[in-house]
């Protein structure tokens, strides 16, 4: 028999993680077999070893949602369960088809799956979730589908250019020289879509326009596919600027890694200002994606499993 605990500071959260009348606490205890309770600002988990791991990762999981969106849902408790447990369906969604010949896109995770559905139902789609779990790649392939199958006229990939911990002064070159690298993974996810030439002549003939969230104040984007990458790094200002350009016709994808802000302190994120500001509105949806869903090289899961359980190990001496 083992036993973990889990920190949780506030109340009100403990209740959303529990649900009405402890819904959410009771199937996870059905589904994996494990005794749940809570005491002293903790959740205590028991049961076998393999057990408590898995319901230990399922309620760490659903606590990042509840901390991101201040409430939960029956499916994403569900969702997330099934994550965990590998029970959960990816191939219920056909591969997103690009414009790269003979190469086709699909969702790897879960949670992925339910990312790419949102995409296909809803105009406006928020999603945080670690480095890794395929926010802009999947947000990238929807919109070369959308265009390829003419849903849309042109793709609009914004990046706010913050800086994290380095200066751009310190670049060389002009001001888009500067810029450019900000914007870099923006080309680097087209590019795994369409080849060279086309990215080049679909930007010459403004179809796919790559630019910093500065340039978009004052415009009015109709018929347009439009993703916001590295949300987490807008203020709440810039957030409504940019989620007010959306015109008639047009799609909005807006996606970061709440847990890295690069803002100055003091400075909320606009991406999770948006998210609880914005949850009640009809027709616009909220992903979370969590470790389960990283889908890089096997180490990134455990790097990023590391920060954030706040692991600190002390540098040798010299």
């Amino acid at each position: 028999m083992t036993e973990a605990s889990i920190s949780v500071v506030d109340s009100k959260a403990l209740l959303s993680l529990f649900g009405t009348r402890d819904q959410h606490l009771r199937k996870i205890r059905d589904v994996l077999n494990v005794a749940i309770s809570a005491r002293d600002d903790q959740i205590h988990v028991q049961g076998a070893d393999a057990a408590v791991a898995r319901a230990t990762e399922v309620l760490e999981q659903l606590k990042g949602i509840v901390e991101h969106q201040g409430s939960l849902a029956p499916d994403e408790v569900a969702r997330v369960l099934a994550s965990v447990t590998g029970n959960g369906a990816v191939h219920e969604l056909p591969p997103i088809e690009v414009l790269n010949p003979g190469r086709k896109v699909s969702p790897r995770t879960p949670g992925q799956a339910r990312y790419v559905k949102a995409i296909a139902d809803h105009d406006l789609v928020f999603c945080a979730g670690p480095a890794g779990t395929g926010k802009t790649y999947l947000a990238v392939a929807m919109a070369v589908s959308a265009l390829k199958q003419e849903k849309i006229r042109r793709i609009v990939l914004v990046r706010p250019a913050v800086e994290a911990g380095e200066s751009l002064g310190f670049l060389p070159g002009d001001l888009q020289a500067k810029i450019n690298p900000y914007l870099r993974p923006l080309f680097d996810a087209l590019r795994e879509m369409m080849d060279f030439d086309q990215v080049k002549r679909y930007t010459e003939q403004d179809l796919i326009e790559v630019v910093p969230l500065a340039y978009m104040r004052g415009r009015t984007l109709n018929e347009a596919f439009i993703i916001l990458d590295e949300a987490q790094n807008t203020t709440i200002a810039q957030m409504k600027m940019f989620l007010t350009r959306m015109g008639r016709g047009s799609k909005i994808v807006v996606s970061g890694d709440t847990t890295q802000v690069d803002l100055p302190p003091h400075a909320t994120s606009g991406l999770i200002d948006a998210m609880r500001r914005l949850r009640r509105i009809e027709g616009l949806a909220q992903v979370t994606l969590s470790n389960a869903d990283i889908v890089r090289h096997r180490l990134v899961q455990d790097i990023v499993r590391a920060y954030e359980q706040g692991t600190k190990r002390r540098s040798p001496t010299a």
